[in-house]
């Protein structure tokens, strides 16, 4: 038992304690300091605030938003689209973006039908896209406001969203 010096329980003592201390320095600032944002809706019906020029612009437009923390995926879907399309479209996202301080920023190409529905609508226009930005505030209710740059328009256009009815949102509420 000669190892069991003063200087060595001393040693192991102090070390053990700053690590304590360390630890709880860092538990109270992430219970202070880093919240997870909000959850967002899954779907939200766009409302322009005007016409797109040389466009037969449809009345609803979908954007079904992914999250993951602050991290966004979505995709522009047509009110009248049918679910293979819809799942088809939704397992390759075409707007990628952040959420952040109840700011939402995607950006990304979306097919031109899904903003313009040409009824002479060729193969060469249904593969064509448009770059957009769709820069949006989280208002009360829930619904967003904000607006969207499109390519081949001159100027950003208002836009709002609705979160649409009837859509539960998975909740981990298996524990109690």
């Amino acid at each position: 038992m000669n190892h069991l010096h003063f200087k060595s329980l001393t040693f192991y003592g102090v070390t053990i304690s700053s690590v304590l201390l360390l630890f709880k320095f860092v538990t109270t600032y992430g219970e202070k300091n880093l919240k997870a944002p909000l959850s967002l809706k899954e779907s939200y019906s766009l409302i322009f605030g005007e016409k797109l020029p040389d466009c037969n612009q449809p009345d609803t437009i979908i954007l079904n938003v992914h999250q993951s923390g602050v991290y966004l995926n979505g995709v522009f879907l047509p009110a009248n689209i049918n679910s293979q399309q819809k799942s088809t479209l939704e397992e390759h996202p075409t707007l990628t973006g952040r959420y952040k301080n109840n700011n939402i920023s995607l950006s990304g190409q979306i097919p031109n039908y899904v903003l313009c529905q040409n009824t002479s609508a060729t193969d060469k226009n249904r593969k064509a896209h448009r770059i957009v930005n769709l820069q949006m505030q989280i208002e009360k209710e829930d619904n967003l406001i904000g607006q969207i740059s499109i390519s081949g328009v001159n100027k950003a256009i208002k836009v709002s969203a609705v979160p649409q009815k009837n859509q539960d949102k998975p909740a981990n509420s298996n524990s109690h």
